[in-house]
């Protein structure tokens, strides 16, 4: 959807989906909390929503600029960050299990990819790469607010975004179906999916936070092939399943090593 959108350029696609999401998640605090969203203005909330911005904006640069299989390959590099600096940031132990997870989940997209990648463009690569490690940044500040509410944080880099966009509004008008396009992306790709992601952060590692939506683009041959009905290559397939295993062997095992602690 992001490519669909060709009348403006990347800040001003990045910046108008934000504006939506920051929108829809004013609405739900609002409903939530029946009291209008207060910022706190501390260093955390304000690094968590920088480094937010930092990864909308630089993945939607990134994604007009090199093929889509490399921009969200080279994103989720970001477990490798988030496992090096997990103990640092949040005093979480990454033990050797993780490790495996996170090898076998890269190792896997990899294969997913494999017929897809492409040497792309050098700057849109580069982009993609720190779009990852801002999503680390931004997954391990925002696990440091699991006792706060990390959801406006999330608001306020909305926001951000959002008026960074507002240079590069006026270039072109956007057609109603780029329009529609650009609601869906602020609606539920930023939108509902963060309210929920800031809800599963207070529950789960910084490590698991950022590894289980890796099945995030794994799913997209799955919506391609029921929509469209084009059939996923045959490495797509071994790489999906390496990836769903690994993500879901390695929750059953937390899940089942966190029960056997409380016994």
């Amino acid at each position: 959807m992001i490519k669909s959108v060709v009348s403006w350029g990347p800040l001003a696609i990045a910046g108008a989906r934000s504006g939506i999401a920051a929108l829809v998640i004013f609405c739900y605090l609002y409903i939530r909390d029946k009291r209008l969203p207060r910022l706190e203005w501390s260093a955390l909330q304000i690094g968590t929503a920088l480094c937010y911005a930092g990864v909308v904006s630089l993945f939607t640069i990134a994604n007009k600029m090199t093929t889509a299989a490399n921009a969200i390959l080279l994103q989720y590099t970001a477990p490798v960050y988030v496992a090096l600096l997990s103990y640092w940031v949040l005093r979480e132990r990454v033990t050797a299990a993780d490790w495996v997870t996170v090898g076998v989940v890269l190792g896997g997209m990899l294969l997913f990819f494999v017929d897809d990648l492409a040497p792309g463009n050098l700057t849109g690569n580069i982009l993609s790469v720190l779009s990852g490690v801002f999503f680390a940044l931004f997954t391990l500040l925002l696990r440091k607010q699991k006792d706060g509410s990390p959801l406006e944080a999330v608001m306020l880099g909305n926001i951000i975004t959002a008026l960074v966009g507002l240079p590069f509004y006026f270039q072109a008008l956007p057609t109603a179906f780029e329009w529609g396009a650009l609601v869906f992306l602020g609606l539920f790709q930023l939108g509902f999916s963060y309210i929920f992601y800031t809800i599963a952060i207070k529950k789960v590692t910084a490590l698991e936070a950022i590894l289980i939506p890796v099945i995030e683009p794994i799913l997209n041959p799955v919506w391609v092939f029921l929509l469209l009905g084009e059939a996923p290559g045959p490495w797509a397939l071994v790489g999906g399943v390496v990836v769903l295993g690994a993500v879901t062997v390695l929750s059953l095992y937390k899940a089942r090593t966190s029960a056997a602690g409380l016994l």
